[in-house]
């Protein structure tokens, strides 16, 4: 018959392996889903904060040479 150290060590060992297994179940779903709908808005993001710049840089332009 195990002892009750045995059957708490059992257990603890499935419930660590359950978790772990979680664990890989959400580093893949994150993997899957989100990573790649940050990276397609990240980019689209750096992409009008680009336009922005340029539309600031192309306004200070005009500035400088109006006050000339």
């Amino acid at each position: 018959m195990p002892s009750d150290f045995d059957q708490t060590k059992r257990k603890l060992d499935e419930a660590a392996s359950r978790i772990e297994q979680e664990i890989k179940g959400v580093v893949q779903h994150l993997n899957d889903n989100v990573v790649p709908k940050i990276r397609n808005e990240g980019t689209h993001a750096l992409r009008n904060m680009a336009e922005e710049l340029r539309k600031l840089a192309d306004r200070l332009d005009d500035t400088k040479k109006t006050s000339r």
